[in-house]
């Protein structure tokens, strides 16, 4: 039995400050977003805190789909490595419902300060929204809203029953459970998401159409919450949680997977814009041009440079995705950027002249609330189970072992497959 160079001993770090964090956030998030809930109603009747909101909200839900995504990721593949990340993964997923679910309710009954388009009388009288029925109508918003939620606490919460029972039993039928549920949720999750996205973020501009705009927010969303693992995992090695099932090789993976989601974000993003500025339709490019005014030029030369340069030349180096120190700088910085590009595609809207910096602080008031409570609830799931999966039949492997090859000789003697390396063709 071989093993995998195990990384250096780290001394374990002091969270005892942290530990209140998330109920801090809670606290100085509900108190930020209620002033600010009541500056807006007198200044615009609650318009700009529906924004504020609706970016806060598609922030964090990144977190919650994108962990999702890598969940499904691990088992469609049969991945070995990504065993020890898969259930603290599990764990931001289910934060999909009811969590995401519940603070989506604001974002409905905000609706008509969001979508223009709510408060048309005559929907056949506006050509872009007459194609987009029955889609764009407020039953319609509602209902898929529902499904998209269904799906995903179907597909959660299923998940996550069956890691727990594998822990329990370490059968095979646990792990053949959550691939079958990977196997249609994969597509359901693809639906589901590129709807929700529709639904609550290209309804803000009901004219727009784009085909991509589902897979540039999955791509975002998955590079961000990469981010967030990798720190998580670090974390929990230096504690000695993950520290017996951990191996570079994990830290390297997860490096790897987040330069190669920078490059594909990258990719989408960039084919989005070429070939809607290619086809010069006035019912794409309008959406181009808006975010070419006022600080919103500037606001993208930052995603450009920041969302992909950085990151990419960051990342090109193979030493550094096992220093903590390096990631944790680079994964903030993820962070930041994911931020920006969230803006850049909700704000214009409010804020065609450019970014509006006097209410940047509701922006992150709503993010401390909604981040607070699902770190808060991330933590108790967290601490009722076990950190990792401790029945996988991947465990051994994620570890760094491998069991050798046995042979069986004609005579009926076992050898060891490595013993046997160079010696002629014997047969069975």
């Amino acid at each position: 039995m071989s093993s995998h160079k195990k990384s250096a001993k780290l001394p374990p770090l002091d969270l005892s400050k942290w530990r209140k964090v998330p109920m801090q956030l809670i606290i100085l998030g509900a108190l930020i977003t209620g002033i600010g809930a009541g500056l807006s109603y007198q200044h615009d009747g609650m318009r700009q805190f529906a924004f504020s909101w609706l970016l806060a909200y598609m922030f964090c839900l990144s977190i919650c789909s994108g962990a999702l995504f890598l969940v499904m990721f691990h088992h469609l593949f049969d991945a070995g490595w990504s065993v020890p990340i898969r259930r603290f993964c599990e764990h931001l997923a289910s934060l999909l419902f009811p969590v995401m679910a519940i603070f989506w309710i604001p974002i409905y009954l905000l609706r008509k300060h969001l979508y223009h388009w709510m408060s048309i009388a005559d929907p056949a009288s506006d050509h872009a929204l007459k194609v987009k029925l029955p889609l764009f109508t407020q039953s319609g918003f509602l209902l898929i809203s529902l499904a998209c939620f269904a799906v995903w606490w179907l597909l959660t919460n299923r998940l996550r029953y069956w890691s727990l029972k594998q822990d329990e039993t370490g059968g095979a039928l646990p792990t053949y459970k959550m691939r079958f549920h990977c196997y249609w949720g994969i597509f359901a999750f693809a639906i589901t998401l590129t709807l929700a996205v529709f639904m609550w973020m290209t309804a803000l501009e009901h004219e727009w159409f784009s085909t991509m705009y589902g897979v540039f927010y999955f791509a975002g969303s998955v590079w961000m919450t990469l981010a967030l693992v990798y720190t998580i995992t670090m974390v929990l090695s230096r504690q000695g949680v993950l520290t017996k099932v951990l191996h570079e090789h994990q830290f390297y993976f997860i490096g790897s997977l987040l330069f190669a989601f920078t490059v594909f974000y990258a990719y989408v993003t960039f084919a989005q814009y070429f070939i809607i500025w290619n086809g010069n339709m006035p019912e794409e490019t309008f959406w181009y041009i808006q975010r070419e005014k006022g600080t919103w030029f500037w606001w993208s030369m930052i995603i450009i440079f920041g969302h992909f340069f950085v990151p990419f030349l960051a990342l090109l180096r193979i030493d550094v995705k096992s220093k903590f120190p390096y990631m944790f700088a680079l994964g903030v910085w993820a962070w930041l950027m994911h931020y920006v590009d969230m803006s850049f595609n909700i704000m214009p809207v409010a804020h065609p002249e450019g970014f509006p910096w006097k209410w940047m602080w509701l922006d992150f008031g709503c993010m401390a609330l909604i981040g607070g409570v699902l770190a808060k609830v991330f933590l108790a799931k967290f601490a009722a189970s076990a950190p990792y999966p401790i029945k996988d039949p991947r465990l051994i492997e994620a570890m760094g072992h491998y069991h050798p090859v046995a042979t069986q000789l004609s005579g009926g003697e076992v050898e060891d497959a490595d013993d046997l390396e160079g010696a002629p063709d014997q047969g069975h």
